[in-house]
Parts: structure tokens; sequence; C-alpha cells
């Protein structure tokens, strides 16, 4: 449960963040947005191409749960 409340907590920053950016104001720590995986809200190994963090995307990825991703083998 603690780590939904961290995920929507930077989510909620990362908007006000984008919209801060977009209307050209000064944004007061920047520093603390960073993007967080959107089903376990781990920071670390976060692959944006996906918006889901490494663990995730190989458990995802075994269960043929993203489109266009198989595994490889040779």
């Amino acid at each position: 449960m603690a780590r939904k409340a961290i995920v929507v907590k930077s989510q909620k920053f990362m908007e006000r963040y984008l919209l801060a950016k977009k209307e050209g104001r000064k944004i007061k720590k920047s520093t603390q947005a960073y993007n967080r995986c959107s089903l376990c809200g781990r920071p670390h190994g976060y692959m944006r191409d996906f918006g889901i963090c490494r663990i995730c995307f190989r458990e995802l990825a075994e269960k043929a749960q993203i489109p266009g991703v198989k595994k490889s083998s040779w």
C-alpha cells in the first residue's frame, strides 16, 4: 500500500513539474522529478519506452503480455 502512495505522489509531482515547464515558470526542486514504475513503484531500472521497471518488464515479457516482445534464444 505504501508503494502505491509513493507512485501517486510521484505522478502528481511530475504533472506539476511538466505543467510549470510548459508555462515557462521556474521550477522549484526540479531534481525531485523522477520516473517510477507504474506497477510496483520502483525508481531504479526504469524503461521509458514501456513505463515500467526492468523486473516488471521481464515478468510481463515471459507471460507474453507485452505486444511485440518475445523471448530470444540462441
